[in-house]
């Protein structure tokens, strides 16, 4: 593997991180944005919530991630493979259900109960801006631990977009 090649799989973790960490630990909607290519894809899977383009992406975050975040969210990371263009992470995720969680969880009000579930992603970089983040939660040990029934799940949800139509992406 050559020097270039080394530090473009660093910059992909970077960008990745770097979102992460504006979204998850600091709330910070402009500094998320600041890391996101124009027709950036971002879908939380099954529930199928997200949003593509620029304008959908910031709705997306501003209305329905940024506010509805719980309090004790925590992440711990078990696995993660990088190449040049993504990075793939496997992640534990420990929340206590103590909100609507319109992202994850669509009009399903707080259970108050405590759920750690895997979660994977999949964050395609380029040009040092996002591209696409697919995340893929393990929804039936969450709705388990939270003792919901896949019933109290609304159907599929519309993938928010810069337009009024939707994604062919998704």
């Amino acid at each position: 593997m050559t020097i270039g090649v080394q530090h473009l799989m660093l910059e992909v973790e970077r960008v990745r991180d770097a979102f992460q960490q504006a979204v998850f630990q600091a709330a910070d909607l402009q500094a998320a944005m600041a890391t996101v290519a124009a027709d950036c894809t971002l879908v939380q899977l099954p529930v199928g919530t997200g949003a593509t383009g620029i304008d959908g992406l910031r709705r997306y975050l501003d209305e329905d991630l940024l506010p509805h975040l719980p309090a004790d969210l925590s992440f711990c990371r078990v696995s993660r493979t990088v190449d040049r263009w993504r990075v793939v992470d496997e992640t534990s995720i420990a929340f206590t259900h103590d909100r609507e969680l319109p992202w994850l969880l669509p009009r399903v009000p707080a259970t108050q109960r405590r759920a750690e579930v895997l979660a994977i992603s999949v964050v395609s970089v380029r040009r040092s801006r996002i591209t696409a983040l697919r995340t893929l939660w393990d929804h039936a040990t969450l709705l388990t631990q939270l003792r919901l029934d896949a019933s109290d799940l609304p159907p599929t949800i519309r993938i928010r977009t810069s337009s009024a139509e939707p994604s062919a992406r998704c």
